[in-house]
């Protein structure tokens, strides 16, 4: 086999929902050809030092309209959220976003709201310690991180029924392939974005001229030195912040109780000294990371990285969560380990476009796995490996099921 043929037989092989388990032997197999260059014309990367490289390289774009071939589950979006925008435009749009975010004009955001996390907490755990069975998705990992997003951005709570249909539909068209997957997953994807835009869009109206705490309050009424949102721009941002509640939190939680219940010895140590939870969650941001591709960034204009040609306009693929367990770059990289010093990972990207949400990402699941580590007694894990979402992209069990009580 050519050395196309073999990386395109392997990366269709991490796509496959039967890999979704564990795909770190497979990316294992894609690091030894550190840029592969697909059937298609795409390019994957799968080492830290070409994936670390290309997120700081002004020679990739983050906007799929530069790719020569059309992104399908992208079509007729007129205004993108800023993470799929490149400087100066992404610069601006983060800068505002950022002002109603964190620092330096909000930079009390997460430390404020860590009363209301560790209540959220305390009120989910409450309603488990009398069930001997629970789902740690359904119970806990899902509902927390969803309530603290509607919180801030102003979304009726009693709402996320109907946007977490569109959610899921949207996370499920973003890999769409037209040679493999039905028409029906796109247009479910397409349809599915434009009701969530229409429901923000509705919300966001109803805000203008009545400031509020909520992050649409701000945006919606806020004149910053960058000036005012458009009305799409603002939807377009509490879009990405709603999914990213919704997805990336969730999966970083339940990641994080899967691993540490394959980890009893962690585990035990967290019990009884709860600081270890910082170093903890950076660890696990490397070695069961949330977001396990970015895929798609375009070329600008033809760029050599480590001795392949990519052409202009070509998609490049980074396989982050590879990256994050290469061995030229981390030591023993298969290890779970708290301990581990210089963590460079790459589990919330890097360069312009490092996770918006990191911050409250990181402190949602410091919390989260604390206080379950605190209070579940003895839980042990009912399904080993557990069922997951079907997204080879934002992966993380769909249900964790966990005995406790002995």
């Amino acid at each position: 086999m050519t050395t196309t043929e073999t990386t395109t037989d392997t990366l269709r092989r991490i796509l496959d929902y039967s890999s979704r388990a564990d795909p770190y032997p497979l990316y294992a197999e894609l690091r030894e050809t550190p840029v592969a260059r697909q059937r298609d014309g795409s390019y994957v990367v799968s080492t830290y030092r070409e994936i670390a490289g290309l997120l700081h390289d002004p020679h990739i774009s983050s906007d799929v309209r530069n790719l020569a071939r059309p992104m399908p589950s992208h079509a007729g979006e007129s205004t993108p959220a800023f993470i799929n925008l490149d400087p100066p435009e992404h610069d601006r749009l983060r800068r505002m976003a950022m002002r109603h975010f964190g620092p330096p004009h909000t930079p009390g955001l997460v430390t404020g709201v860590e009363d209301d996390l560790t209540a959220v907490v305390t009120t989910l755990i409450d309603g488990l310690e009398d069930k001997e069975r629970i789902d740690v998705v359904d119970d806990f990992a899902y509902p927390f991180p969803v309530a603290v997003i509607c919180h801030l951005l102003g979304v009726p709570r009693e709402d996320e029924p109907r946007f977490h249909l569109w959610v899921d539909a949207l996370i499920n068209s973003i890999d769409y392939n037209p040679e493999t997957d039905p028409k029906e997953k796109l247009e479910n994807g397409l349809r599915a974005r434009k009701d969530l835009r229409e429901y923000l869009g509705g919300l966001l109206q109803q805000r203008h001229g009545k400031p509020g705490e909520d992050l649409l309050s701000r945006m919606a009424n806020d004149d910053g030195p960058d000036g005012r949102m458009t009305d799409e721009q603002i939807v377009a941002t509490a879009n990405l912040l709603l999914i990213a509640g919704h997805e990336t939190t969730v999966n970083l939680i339940t990641n994080g109780m899967l691993t540490l219940l394959r980890h009893p010895d962690v585990l035990r140590r967290l019990r009884e000294d709860p600081d270890l939870v910082v170093p903890l969650v950076e660890e696990l941001l490397r070695y069961e990371p949330p977001v396990h591709i970015i895929p798609w960034r375009a070329a600008y204009s033809d760029i050599t990285v480590a001795d392949t040609l990519i052409p202009k306009g070509a998609q490049v693929m980074l396989m982050l969560a590879s990256g994050s367990r290469d061995p030229v770059r981390f030591h023993e990289p298969q290890r779970f380990d708290p301990d581990r010093r210089d963590n460079q990972h790459l589990g919330f990207g890097s360069g312009i476009h490092l996770c918006f949400g990191g911050p409250l990402a990181r402190r949602e699941t410091q919390i989260a796995l604390t206080e379950l580590v605190r209070r579940l007694d003895r839980p042990q894990l009912v399904t080993d490996p557990p069922p997951y979402r079907r997204s080879p992209i934002l992966r993380g069990p769909i249900h964790l099921e966990v005995t406790q009580g002995g």
